[in-house]
């Protein structure tokens, strides 16, 4: 049966399972428009104020309290809990069951592993699927069992590592497909050959102030003391931290740029010798997509530290998470005419696949869907 309807579940409980759902409808819709593709935001629907809430509190544990959270994160991947306790959000599995009732979709794709548990119970009292399912797992080689522990057709994972990981948990590798991030489909036409700044250019640093709002002043004053940078800083929607910067720019002299919320950041990523951020998913992905090496400013403990180590262990940048060390990685990195920068930007192009969300949605159209009752 030919594909016409896809479903694609998110939740926001970290951007990548976010990036993931919104690039690949938008793949989706450019590649495919006669195609019925819709994202749902299930507990956000289900749960409103309460679930932004709980996000809330998940971005405050993950900034604050690391450590607890690597406890959290360590006790979901030991334990069935997900599993078994599941049924506890009823309000969004009817949600997605009159979803499914009103679209009938051929497809369900899942980037937050929550729904394939809800799926799972959904289906407890239902005789089979009447679609198949896909997961598009949005971290690398750190990858919880909760990721596993439900019901998927196909797993869509970043690269080999990650694909060599799930298998030696038991998930079948017949069934594991190295996909690729799906990353704005952008990147295919922003991606072009990098080299150092030719004389009178400068290198250009692009600063994602996320989660390290702390130091970002610091780290902002430090950068601007490495001699020929250009410097790009992202806040998001904090004015008052984007005020603060501008302060601190002028003060130290830096040749800056600022930008609060802006649908430009493929481009600002893809014009740039280096990215600072931390690690998450999609921003790794991104870089890599848009081959840009990455200082990673933070790691949050689990689920992002197979990200950082993508990136560090291969050496398309490095980990550097104060002031001090940043610095010192810009300084080495274009010292000596950006002989190890150019070693980190040829690694990235070895991971780069800025095509992925228009191969995921190819791939989706192929998928063989189970006949409807």
């Amino acid at each position: 049966m030919a594909v016409k309807s896809i479903l694609i579940l998110t939740a926001g409980f970290g951007e990548g399972h976010n990036a993931a759902a919104r690039n690949l409808l938008q793949a989706l819709k450019l590649r495919h428009p006669d195609v019925s593709a819709t994202v749902v935001d299930a507990f956000d629907e289900a749960y409103g104020i309460v679930n932004r809430l709980a996000q809330s509190n998940y971005l405050w544990l993950i900034n604050h309290a690391p450590s607890l959270w690597s406890l959290v994160f360590r006790w979901l991947d030991r334990t069935p809990v997900v599993a078994k306790k599941i049924g506890i959000f009823g309000r969004a599995a009817r949600i997605i069951a009159k979803i499914i009732d009103e679209k009938k979709p051929d497809v369900i794709v899942s980037t937050y592993p929550g729904y394939n548990h809800l799926l799972d119970h959904l289906h407890r009292k239902q005789s089979g699927r009447s679609f198949t399912q896909v997961t598009v797992v949005t971290d690398s080689i750190t990858i919880n069992s909760v990721w596993l522990s439900g019901h998927s057709d196909w797993l869509l994972v970043c690269n080999s590592e990650t694909r060599d990981v799930i298998r030696n948990m038991g998930f079948p590798v017949g069934k594991i497909i190295v996909s690729g991030f799906p990353v704005p489909p952008a990147f295919s036409e922003l991606r072009k050959p990098k080299a150092p700044p030719a004389p009178g250019e400068k290198w250009k640093v692009l600063f994602m102030v996320n989660s390290g709002k702390r130091i970002a002043a610091d780290v902002l004053k430090a950068i601007s003391s490495v001699p020929n940078i250009e410097i790009t800083l992202t806040v998001g929607r904090d004015e008052a931290l984007l005020c603060r910067l501008k302060q601190t720019a002028s003060a130290a002299g830096a040749d800056a740029q600022f930008f609060g919320w802006t649908d430009q950041m493929p481009r600002l990523i893809a014009e740039s010798h280096v990215v600072i951020s931390k690690a998450g998913g999609a921003t790794v992905q991104e870089c890599l997509a848009a081959t840009s090496p990455m200082l990673i400013s933070q790691v949050v403990p689990g689920q992002e530290e197979g990200n950082a180590r993508l990136i560090a262990d291969n050496g398309a940048g490095v980990i550097a998470e104060s002031p001090a060390e940043i610095v010192l990685a810009l300084r080495e990195g274009f010292a000596n005419d950006g002989a190890l920068w150019s070693e980190w930007y040829r690694v990235t192009k070895t991971f780069s696949q800025p095509a992925a969300s228009n191969q995921i949605a190819d791939w989706i159209m192929t998928l063989r869907t189970p006949s409807k009752t």
